[in-house]
């Protein structure tokens, strides 16, 4: 250890959850961490388009820590690609020292192509081939200054196939578990994401 803390922690959420989805991952960090920031987002299950839930997210962002503040974000599901958006497309590179995504369709999943556009426009921006999937794989360079780490399942049914919900770029870890929701509640996904976050 340096005995240098680590910089906030930011937690984004997933599309039918709220912060107490984080709620055993912070159990095991122990404090650890300190207080992480938690926010509330409206996703309206998935008639929010993803762009406009990053600029929510930039805005508790903002309220809680002063520009020059770095952060660690973490974003589960659909929260790891509004994180994404923040960072790439809304200036958030520029403050974020670690991203760590968990079971987030950062390729796109088959599962968002059942979803009318015109009404879920944030779950179709999940399909992969999408637009704002293409803008964010197209460009990474706001993401190489970032410690990047993807975790996933490969039986995760909530992004079909399972491997799409890796970072192009960073470390991958496979989690052995079998469905979305236990990447945030198996203590098989829990030990790590903890270990991950309390690396100095």
């Amino acid at each position: 250890m340096t005995g240098i803390p680590s910089p906030p922690l930011v937690l984004v959420h997933g599309l039918l959850d709220s912060p107490a989805v984080f709620d055993r991952l912070l159990r095991e960090l122990g404090g650890g961490r300190g207080d992480p920031l938690v926010p509330a987002l409206p996703l309206r299950l998935g008639r929010t388009p993803i762009e406009e839930a990053a600029v929510e997210l930039g805005r508790w962002i903002d309220a809680a820590y002063p520009a020059t503040t770095p952060i660690d974000l973490l974003g589960f599901s659909i929260g790891g690609v509004i994180a994404r958006t923040w960072i790439q497309r809304l200036g958030g590179h520029r403050r974020t020292r670690r991203f760590i995504s968990v079971g987030s369709p950062q390729q796109g999943t088959l599962t968002a192509w059942p979803w009318p556009r015109r009404l879920f426009r944030g779950v179709a921006d999940l399909r992969h081939g999408s637009s704002l999937l293409r803008d964010l794989n197209g460009d990474l360079t706001t993401l190489k200054g970032i410690e990047c780490h993807s975790f996933y399942s490969a039986l995760d049914l909530a992004v079909l196939p399972g491997w799409r919900a890796v970072l192009p770029i960073g470390k991958r870890t496979l989690l052995p578990v079998a469905t979305h929701p236990q990447l945030l509640r198996d203590p098989a996904a829990i030990g790590p994401l903890a270990r991950e976050l309390m690396r100095p």
